[in-house]
């Protein structure tokens, strides 16, 4: 059987389908994906999938998950909105000071 020249990639956390129940749990994971993108897909709200995290990890995973998605303001679309204004401001005012 001839090989594919086609090089395939390879993720090291591929994305599950979106019916299934782990995507949740990949998006909750993943930096890039807000909560309010995960609502507007699967119709969770921020908490439901708090408690799905929670049923889902061990205590120990659960813990590190939640200081992460606190700490990461690109988890919530208005703290990322407003963190990207403070860095443009900072931005902006250093061009004068040059």
């Amino acid at each position: 059987m001839k090989k594919s020249h086609r090089p395939t990639t390879r993720v090291k956390n591929p994305e599950p389908p979106l019916e299934s129940p782990d995507w949740v749990i990949w998006a909750a994971w993943a930096d890039r994906i807000t909560f309010e993108e995960i609502e507007k897909k699967t119709g969770k709200t921020e908490s439901e999938v708090i408690k799905i995290m929670r049923r889902s990890l061990k205590p120990s995973s659960f813990r590190l998950w939640r200081k992460r998605a606190n700490s990461q303001s690109i988890k919530h679309r208005k703290k990322f909105e407003y963190s990207r204004k403070l860095i443009k401001s900072k931005i902006n005012k250093n061009d004068y000071l040059l």
